[in-house]
C-alpha cells in the first residue's frame, strides 16, 4: 500500500466538485481509505481599477475578483487502484498534482 496526496484547485468550483465526486467514486467502488476532500483555503485575487478611462473626474473603481478554489485528499490504495484514479476525465480549468509518499 502506497500513500498519495492530491491537490485539486480551479476557478470553477462546479468543475472542481465533480471531479471530487468522481475520485469518491472510485476510492468507494475500490474500498479504498481516504480523508477528504478538505477544503483550502479559497484565494481571492483582486483588481481595482478606475472607471473613467482618462483618470479625470471622480474616482470611481470597478472591482474585479477572481477566486481560486482548492481541495486536499489523502489516500492511502494499491498501484491498481492509483491507476484508476489517475485515468478520471479531469476539465483543463483543474489542476491536479499528486504528491507520493
Amino acid at each position: 500500500m502506497q500513500a498519495a496526496r492530491i491537490r485539486l484547485s480551479s476557478v470553477q468550483l462546479d468543475e472542481l466538485q465533480s471531479v471530487c465526486d468522481q475520485i469518491e467514486s472510485v476510492c468507494k467502488n475500490q474500498g479504498i481509505k481516504k480523508y477528504g476532500p478538505i477544503p483550502l483555503p479559497t484565494k481571492r485575487l483582486r483588481v481595482p481599477t478606475l472607471k473613467a478611462p482618462s483618470g479625470q473626474g471622480t474616482s470611481t473603481w470597478a472591482k474585479f475578483e477572481m477566486r481560486i478554489h482548492k481541495r486536499l485528499f489523502e489516500i492511502i490504495a494499491n498501484e491498481r487502484s492509483m491507476h484508476l484514479i489517475m485515468k478520471i476525465q479531469i476539465p483543463e480549468s483543474v489542476l491536479v498534482e499528486i504528491e507520493l509518499m
